[in-house]
């Protein structure tokens, strides 16, 4: 099967890089699935889990990250996923994020509540 070479960059650090046959990301037009062989893609992400499929040895796997805003972009086999914030969801602290989630809410802050959801949303996507 194809893949396509997929590179997931925060503002401060390269989250994660490999092979894919799947990435599924949510943009200011809706959600989109980018598979080896798509249209070129500039686009805008909204906050969001990010689902990247990976074949491996040892058959179908997936990576989920929190993704708070950036692009995505695709050309040539290569997406490259530019986030202001991205977290794995191995490394997200989900009593934290349940925490900061309650805190928001009693705020009325919403960007904090979104940022708190976003992950919750990933490390549930992951399991």
């Amino acid at each position: 099967m194809a893949e396509l070479h997929v590179e997931l960059v925060a503002a401060d650090r390269q989250v994660w890089s490999g092979e894919a046959s799947l990435v599924v990301a949510r943009t200011t037009s809706g959600d989109i699935g980018i598979m080896p062989g798509h249209q070129p893609l500039l686009a805008v992400l909204k906050p969001c889990p990010v689902t990247i499929r990976t074949a491996g040895e040892s058959g179908q796997g997936s990576v989920v990250a929190a993704v708070h805003g950036g692009f995505i972009s695709y050309t040539d086999g290569k997406l490259s996923l530019l986030a202001e914030i991205a977290e794995l969801s191995e490394e997200i602290d989900v009593e934290r994020a349940e925490r900061a989630l309650e805190r928001a809410k009693a705020e009325s802050d919403a960007p904090a509540e979104e940022r708190a959801d976003v992950r919750l949303r990933a490390v549930a996507a992951s399991r």
